[in-house]
């Protein structure tokens, strides 16, 4: 079984999955160069890192068929780091981040994914491609009609191509059209050659050369374990989006690690660390790649492009790259979240556009998921606190039985206690808690407020139909049926 799979991951689509790697690889150029800008290193280093996080993650990544390289949601981590410190401290931090980021496989962290709500994905996924699309608009901005033309051109050959031929990736004609057209023509339109030197060599192993000391420990801890963080975030996100595109699993305690070997892969030869990709991963699946060997493809092509083909690759006119992305981005928001809005409830949607606008403003996806989830956990808390009901019924002569129903912690606590009537002329109460169950030690001591208020009216209390596993939590939280009740509840 296990041998199949792994044919399948790389054999069962090879022409696909090499098409859709070159295509990948050319729009993966202009983007390691600029998040190589934005980080503020050489343009080598965003591209040696895409070439090394593309071929590793396609062997030890958990998800077939996603891309990872450098991505700009790391680079704007990194800034200060390489402001105050410089390149060798990068490639430093880049290594710990691997490190922590095989941790957090093998401890699985990778299983919180679950913890995500649908609404916190759809977010996300909208805020990148809102994302995406704001980054093509300096290409677009202050540049004469003919730019406007081609990226137009581009779009129209994206989405009309496959109408006349479906084997062959249409963002690829889309490239190798609108370059012959800048060349044909002669048009003086910005190009891959404008964005900064392409590397002439192949990388090297790089140590960092940096002191091994707990100083340099301390200085690049913190943005590693901001970079890991982030970059876990996102490639779990885009494994998920990857999951529902091809109606695959992936394992996503597997992609921690490997995710983390190849970054540490990636420092060792003087690249930047990296996470996976929506846009490119996006662009690979509708290109036709499925398998372990489209990434693989994808880092080789750019690797032997960039060193051995660099005067051609300069020839690409960024318009058909930006026609490329657009397409991206169309193609990632998730337009039935709009028609939704309606139709869902609206916490689902405070959640879906919270998310939205966080990452948007922050260009933070970390900061945007936890907003996302903590306003989903939120919500649900105060959903499922408002399924508490307690009702009563007088059983004998001064003898009150209420029956609880429902859910108590730490949202529907008052709820509860609110619940009984303490003033009531009684000599006993019967609290059933057959169809209740407890579930922190706010509940715990909600229960305890209840039985000590009763006591203190001279009332008998008897607890009946606690199941096993709140009675568990009541026995070694609960103090109403301890020595000193009433002082251990007032300590708590």
């Amino acid at each position: 079984m296990l041998l199949s799979s792994t044919r399948q991951d790389w054999f069962g689509n090879v022409r696909g999955d090499l098409l859709a790697g070159l295509v990948v690889a050319l729009a993966l150029i202009p983007e390691a160069i600029a998040f190589s800008i934005i980080a503020g290193v050489d343009p080598r280093v965003g591209l040696y890192a895409s070439f090394c996080i593309a071929v590793i993650i396609a062997i030890v990544g958990g998800r077939p068929g996603m891309i990872s390289a450098a991505t700009g949601a790391m680079a704007l981590l990194m800034v200060t780091l390489v402001r105050e410190h410089g390149l060798e401290y990068l490639l430093a931090a880049t290594l710990l981040t691997g490190v922590f980021q095989i941790i957090a496989g093998y401890i699985k962290l990778g299983s919180l994914m679950r913890f995500v709500s649908r609404s916190v994905v759809t977010g996300f996924v909208n805020a990148l491609a809102i994302l995406i699309f704001m980054a093509q608009l300096p290409e677009l901005t202050d540049v004469t009609w003919h730019v406007y033309a081609m990226t137009a051109g581009g779009l129209a050959i994206i989405y009309l191509f496959p109408y006349v031929n479906k084997t062959i990736p249409s963002p690829l004609v889309c490239i190798l059209v609108l370059t012959g057209i800048a060349l044909w023509l002669d048009l003086d339109i910005r190009t891959v050659s404008d964005m900064g030197d392409l590397p002439d060599t192949l990388p090297v192993f790089l140590w960092p050369d940096v002191p091994l000391n707990l100083e340099t420990l301390w200085i690049i801890l913190p943005y590693s374990a901001a970079l890991a963080v982030v970059g876990l975030l996102e490639s779990l996100m885009t494994a998920t989006i990857v999951d529902d595109l091809t109606d695959t699993k992936s394992d996503k305690n597997r992609e921690c690690k490997g995710q983390g070997i190849a970054n540490i892969g990636a420092g060792l030869m003087g690249g930047m660390a990296g996470c996976a990709m929506i846009g490119q991963s996006i662009i690979n699946i509708k290109s036709g790649g499925r398998g372990r060997l489209s990434s693989l493809a994808a880092g080789v092509f750019l690797l032997l492009m960039v060193v051995f083909l660099s005067d051609w690759l300069g020839m690409i006119p960024m318009a058909a790259l930006v026609a490329v992305m657009i397409m991206v981005s169309i193609g990632t928001f998730s337009w039935d979240s709009i028609r939704n809005l309606k139709q869902h409830p609206l916490s689902t949607n405070i959640v879906m556009v919270a998310t939205v606008v966080v990452v948007v403003a922050t260009h933070n996806l970390a900061y945007g998921v936890f907003v996302g989830v903590l306003l989903a956990a939120l919500f649900f808390a105060n959903k499922v606190g408002k399924f508490l009901f307690i009702g009563s019924e007088l059983k004998a002569e001064n003898c009150r039985e209420y029956q609880v129903v429902g859910q108590v912690f730490f949202s529907s606590s008052d709820q509860f206690i609110d619940s009984f009537n303490f003033k009531e002329d009684l000599d006993k109460v019967i609290i059933d808690l057959s169809r209740a169950h407890f579930w922190d030690i706010t509940g715990v001591a909600a229960l305890d407020k209840v039985v000590i208020k009763f006591r203190r009216e001279g009332i008998e209390v008897e607890i009946v139909g606690l199941n096993e596993a709140s009675a568990t939590i009541v026995d070694r939280f609960g103090v109403h049926d301890k020595p000193d009740a009433v002082e251990k509840l007032m300590g708590h």
